[in-house]
């Protein structure tokens, strides 16, 4: 694998460095208050780590910035006391693209140690500065390191960089703001940009009138400097990593209240979008009291600024008391935004709030443990969201999020959880579907196997033993590690460590034997033999109780009784495994949720399709047995297995119509229009009905219009009709809004106006939900012509580009289109978004990830060995390598045995009657 060799390649290096690095300290260390003669000819850079030295620490940053906001640059000085605790001439920090234009040194007296301006060398490789002293400071003694600095506010989405909005008249305003994970607060200022350097920031912004300014901490006073530039003056800061600072320079409007600990809590978005900001207040307000009750801990700082940013590459970010979003993650509408935009805003603010004590309070130590923080962050939307939404069913989205991390861990190229990552690129590689979805999997399963009260005092335990400092896995373990089971005391670590530090899922196979169920563990899609500490849980048909068992060995059994007729393993999915019934054991379930699916849980339901589905790709089930599992959904009323079923269908059509399979894909659509027909009869075209109601609604009918249904097109063709003759002020449902527009796309007059509607709304939610279906028309020219509003970045934003890129890749007339387009740009794309970038990722296994031919995938690898420089260093190559093979694979096996039981017609589905419904 490449990424195996480049690491083994880097810790070669890593050990050369190391004696690079005693030679270094060598040289660095005469006595002190001997002065060295000042001459940078002479001086080499002073060390040759991708990572600082960690005998300079720093303590406090006096930092002031002026952002120009007519020239779009800034200058700015920062101040940074640090404690020496080695002897050195060097103090070596990060630093990126900005121009040093003064560096110097005094001591804690404020006297120079030095009367001419200090040399600063630059390695740009390690992005890292070296200052040099002639003057030896001193182990023990505390210094302070004065720099003035300057550079463009940057394109994109990292550091300290522009974004505009336009207003209701059409005039173009400016902001700025910072976005400084995990490795861009160096383009901000010079600084310790690693998160174990916490320390205290007091920062100063200058400003002129007619905008407004925001940090982490609130304005204490602001003066008059001259010429009617003001200056903001903010609080001192916690202790924290350079990662979580932040500031916003706008003239944005707000919305405050307050917690009923007393935080203030204000939400910022451009002014004409002041009125989408309520929701998100109600939210943040509930949210930070549920968290300071459930973390018994109280929030550290005075107050939490939400800001809505109208440039922003990822969801949200957690910077400690200014929490920045995308417009779509923290403003609501309620004309436009649909059920699904409700809770997506509630899950992203529950996210980042959670953040203020995973990762803002106690921090990883390195980005190798991220999921420490994301894998909390996602798994505490789930718990924060229930406690406070109950109405929004989130317990019912867990599963997919499980349901997604298998996906990804069950490929070669998954990784540990707890993965080796060093320079920038890998490191933003980190925050992948692993650390957030798989985090929150093992945690859920840990919390679970522990019960809540041991688990949640557990996590309080250690956010209070860690405060304001940094953490390993170890830590967490050793704080929850107070539990006996079955009488015994648990060796947590050793159990975690096998889910944490080895990559993959297991698959545990099952075979019933007399009264014994005979158990055995190997990795799904396995290579090499791999071993879990697994927690599993099962149901029976004689007892209402959820049974426990510890498996730590390759096989095992369990006692089960003779009278037992069935047995299900995995209850409500609660553990990161994957289950397999073999010697019949599918049958039996299929038999089982067809007499008498209520048996089981909906959870236990879902989880059932899933494995099968699961199974059949893994090559270890025939396809028509997963399908015949789900020929039970006839008889189910519950949302969630429904679309779980719906949801696999669906995967298939779409893969096998980007195929030349017309008579198959045809087959397959008319199979799911007539064995759905009920489910889509029953759907209203409104708003109405509970969360899960309204989601199925939303799938149903986007599905049924996508495979061109006759009533479905009528409906949605009218509504649109309708949409156009009031000139857009109609306010369609929001659950079918999407669909509507998808199907009034298809011709020239609704794309236009679609396009037009596009430009000048003001929602970000329906311009969301535009932007889909502008995507979904059959005319290839206005698809090329999307993809270049989306790289030219004026009418469709940067930030919206990779997402576009997907969508038109899922169109069956777009997916060849989307791939040739990233080829072409592909310089472009990395320019704009950085290499390892989730959008980059995204577009690289997402315009791949339904190729399902050997041609295809031998396009793919010769473009990735085209790009062979920047592939090796990314995983997202791998992964979507992995996943085409995975789907030509899946083709190879199953398309025969999928196209003969079409045609056997499994359902007897002559039996429907015209309208539908089953006849007697």
């Amino acid at each position: 694998m490449a990424f195996v060799r480049l690491l083994a390649l880097f810790l070669f290096h890593m050990s050369l460095v190391g004696c690079q690095h005693t030679q270094t300290s060598q040289q660095a260390s005469s006595s002190p208050g001997e002065q060295t003669p000042l001459g940078t000819d002479s001086l080499s850079f002073p060390w040759s780590r991708l990572r600082l030295p960690r005998y300079i620490v720093p303590l406090h940053y006096r930092l002031l910035l002026h952002p120009n906001m007519t020239n779009l640059s800034f200058t700015g000085s920062v101040q940074i006391q640090i404690d020496v605790q080695n002897n050195t001439n060097w103090v070596v920090l990060h630093s990126k693209g900005l121009q040093i234009s003064k560096a110097t040194i005094l001591n804690e007296n404020f006297a120079h140690l030095s009367d001419q301006v200090l040399p600063v060398l630059h390695n740009p490789s390690h992005e890292q500065i070296g200052i040099f002293s002639p003057r030896v400071l001193s182990s023990g003694q505390k210094y302070f390191l004065y720099m003035e600095f300057g550079a463009e506010l940057a394109d994109g989405f990292y550091g300290f960089y522009k974004s505009t909005y336009r207003t209701s008249t059409g005039e173009t305003r400016t902001l700025a703001s910072t976005h400084f994970e995990p490795t861009s607060a160096r383009m901000a200022f010079p600084c310790f940009d690693e998160p174990v350097f916490k320390a205290n920031f007091s920062v100063r912004i200058r400003r002129s009138a007619e905008y407004i300014s925001l940090s982490n901490m609130p304005i204490v006073s602001t003066v008059e400097v001259n010429d009617g530039l003001l200056e903001d003056r903010f609080a001192a800061s916690v202790k924290m990593s350079t990662y979580l600072v932040a500031f916003v320079i706008s003239d944005f409007k707000s919305i405050t209240a307050t917690t009923s600990s007393g935080v203030q809590v204000s939400i910022y978005a451009v002014p004409q979008k002041w009125l989408q900001t309520h929701y998100a207040l109600e939210v943040a307000v509930k949210m930070l009291d549920f968290y300071e009750e459930y973390f018994n801990i109280r929030y550290p700082l005075p107050k939490q600024d939400l800001i809505a940013i109208p440039d922003f590459q990822s969801g949200a970010m957690e910077n400690w008391g200014l929490t920045t979003y995308r417009e779509t993650s923290l403003l609501f509408d309620p004309l436009t935004s649909s059920v699904s935009d409700k809770l997506w805003v509630t899950m992203v603010i529950g996210h980042e709030l959670a953040h203020q004590w995973f990762g803002n309070l106690v921090t990883m130590e390195w980005w190798n443990d991220i999921w420490l923080n994301e894998g909390f962050a996602r798994y505490m939307e789930y718990i924060s969201v229930e406690a406070t939404y109950p109405d929004l069913k989130v317990e019912e989205y867990l599963l997919h999020t499980c349901f997604a991390a298998v996906g990804h861990d069950s490929l070669n190229s998954s990784r540990p959880i707890s993965s080796p990552a060093e320079n920038p690129t890998q490191i933003k590689e980190m925050f992948d579907t692993v650390s957030y979805d798989k985090g929150a999997c093992v945690l859920h399963m840990l919390r679970h196997f522990l019960t809540d009260d041991v688990f949640q005092s557990g996590i309080v335990r250690y956010l209070r033993k860690y405060s304001y400092k940094n953490a390993h896995n170890q830590d967490l373990w050793d704080s929850l590690s107070n539990y006996l089971f079955a009488g015994e005391h648990l060796n947590l670590t050793a159990m975690m460590n096998t889910w944490t530090l080895q990559k993959g899922i297991p698959v545990v196979s099952v075979t019933r034997k007399g009264p014994r169920l005979l158990l055995r563990q190997e990795r799904f899609l396995k290579t090499v033999l791999f071993l879990w500490h697994i927690p599993l849980t099962y149901k029976t048909d004689v007892s209402s109780t959820v049974h426990r068992h510890l498996m730590t060995t390759q096989t095992d059994s369990i006692h089960v009784g003779e009278d037992v007729s069935w047995v299900k393993v995995n209850s409500d999915m609660t553990g990161y495994y994957v289950v397999h019934y073999e010697d019949g054991g599918w049958d039996e379930m299929t038999k089982l949720l067809r007499e008498n699916h209520t048996a089981l849980s909906y959870k236990d339901r879902t989880h059932l399709i899933h494995n099968a589905f699961q199974l059949v790709t893994a090559g270890h089930l025939p396809v028509n047995k997963a399908l015949d599992l789900i020929g039970y959904l006839r008889l189910e009323k519950h949302t969630v297995p429904l679309l779980q079923g719906l949801g696999y269908l669906e995967y298939f059509y779409r893969m096998i119509e980007k195929r030349n399979e017309p008579e198959l894909s045809q087959n397959l659509g008319m199979y799911i229009l007539r064995f759905f027909r009920a489910v889509i009869d029953q759907q209203t075209w409104s708003d109405n009905g509970t969360v899960s109601e309204r989601r199925l609604r939303s799938e149903v009918l986007s599905l049924a219009c996508h495979l061109d249904d006759p009533p479905c097109l009528e409906r949605a063709r009218q509504s649109f009709k309708d949409w156009l003759q009031s000139n857009g002020t109609l306010n369609l449902p929001t659950d079918v809004a999407e669909t509507v527009f998808s199907v009034g796309a298809q011709d020239d007059h609704g794309w236009a106006s679609l396009l037009h509607t596009y430009n000048i709304s003001l929602s970000a939610a329906q311009k969301q939900k535009i932007l889909f279906a502008l995507t979904c028309s059959r005319n290839t020219s206005k698809l090329e012509r999307l993809l270049e509003l989306g790289l030219e970045g004026k009418v469709i934003r940067s930030q919206d580009l990779s997402s576009l890129i997907l969508m038109v890749a899922r169109n069956p007339q777009g997916h060849h289109l989307a791939w040739n387009f990233v080829k072409k740009n592909w310089d472009t794309l990395v320019e704009k978004f950085q290499l390892g970038s989730f959008c980059i990722r995204n577009i690289i296994i997402g315009t791949t990830g339904q190729f399902s031919s050997p041609e295809e995938l031998a396009e793919v690898q010769s473009f990735f060995e085209s790009i062979k420089e920047q592939a090796s260093q990314l995983r997202a190559t791998q992964v979507a390598l992995d996943n085409l093979q995975k789907n030509v694979r899946w083709v190879q096996r199953n398309l025969e045995t999928l196209r003969n039981w079409l045609n056997e017609d499994p359902f007897q589905t002559h039996k429907y009657s015209v309208n539908g419904f089953f006849t007697k």
